[in-house]
């Protein structure tokens, strides 16, 4: 169906007078090094109408097989010290992991899985994460990052899955 140009400026002056706005979308990324600090790719947070967080990892030059994956509750990557700048685990008073009583935390996130060329795809919601406001902020006053392990999460063992050393982190930015 098709509207007629006067009535879409119509609810658009409506809009502008009542106050409200149209939903906006608000979004975020994290540009990836590895520890030789060499960008990795991207991980991209979108927010959604229904208020659910959209993310999507487009990743290279990982080694082959499946790795940890976490948002970490500071904003800062540093190599030296292999990016244990970037805190622990954003954990909002929980456990860590889907298999513990008491889990997952808010920035437990799936292990990605490198192809045997290094590359990780990967787009998936979540509903325990906003990018600022509400539950569990992204964008608060010391940010967060992002963090790829060199290996496996095993989501149980307390308190990050152990799943190895940090090898790739982002800071998330608007």
């Amino acid at each position: 169906m098709r509207i007629p140009a006067a009535t879409a400026l119509a609810a658009t002056i409506t809009l502008a007078f009542s106050g409200q706005a149209p939903a906006q979308s608000i979004s975020a990324s994290a540009n990836m090094i590895n520890r030789d600090e060499v960008e990795v790719g991207t991980v991209t947070f979108n927010t959604t109408r229904s208020g659910m967080l959209q993310v999507i990892v487009e990743l290279t030059d990982l080694p082959p097989g499946p790795h940890g994956f976490h948002v970490h509750e500071t904003g800062e990557c540093t190599v030296d010290g292999g990016f244990e700048s970037a805190g622990g685990h954003y954990a909002g008073d929980h456990s860590h992991g889907v298999e513990s009583d008491g889990g997952p935390h808010p920035g437990d996130f799936p292990n990605v899985h490198a192809a045997e060329n290094g590359v990780v795809k990967l787009e998936f919601f979540t509903d325990r994460l906003s990018l600022d406001g509400g539950d569990n902020p992204l964008m608060d006053e010391d940010g967060s990052a992002v963090v790829v392990d060199s290996g496996a999460d095993d989501y149980t063992s307390q308190p990050s899955g152990d799943a190895g050393d940090r090898i790739a982190c982002g800071v998330i930015r608007q």
